[in-house]
């Protein structure tokens, strides 16, 4: 039987639970990452590894989104405003992230092997969620 991962285990949960519970006592303010640590009493691997399986608990329970902001640090069930900047923020990011992509790795490949059937499909769909993601950057 495969071994579930870190991220989704009983400890990840357990940790998740506990970061849930510091965040939510620091509410309205945000808390930076090696404040999380200390109020959690964790370890920053720990801690790492809580904030991966508290976003997916969050998305499965419908509870706040946990976002991270360069201001205010981590934090639970942010205002609208803050969770339009840190969406505009992570689009924009991921966008730079495939552009980079394209044309350090996959243009490359695309001139050396011009007829692999592979490259060209990459090709027309890096393109298709580079533009899907310049659309919503801009808006």
């Amino acid at each position: 039987m495969p071994r579930a991962s870190r991220r989704r285990g009983d400890a990840a949960r357990r940790h998740a639970d506990t970061i849930r519970f510091v965040l939510f006592e620091a509410r309205p303010a945000g808390l930076e990452f090696q404040q999380l640590v200390r109020a959690a009493d964790l370890s920053q691997h720990q801690v790492r590894d809580g904030l991966a399986a508290l976003r997916d608990l969050a998305a499965e329970k419908g509870w706040p989104p946990l976002i991270w902001t360069r201001a205010g640090g981590y934090q639970l069930g942010a205002e609208r405003a803050a969770l339009e900047a840190y969406e505009r923020a992570m689009i924009s990011e991921k966008l730079t992230e495939f552009r980079r992509f394209i044309t350090g790795t996959v243009g490359p490949h695309a001139a050396v092997h011009p007829s692999d059937k592979w490259v060209r499909h990459l090709v027309a769909q890096l393109n298709s969620i580079e533009a899907t993601l310049d659309l919503i950057n801009s808006s």
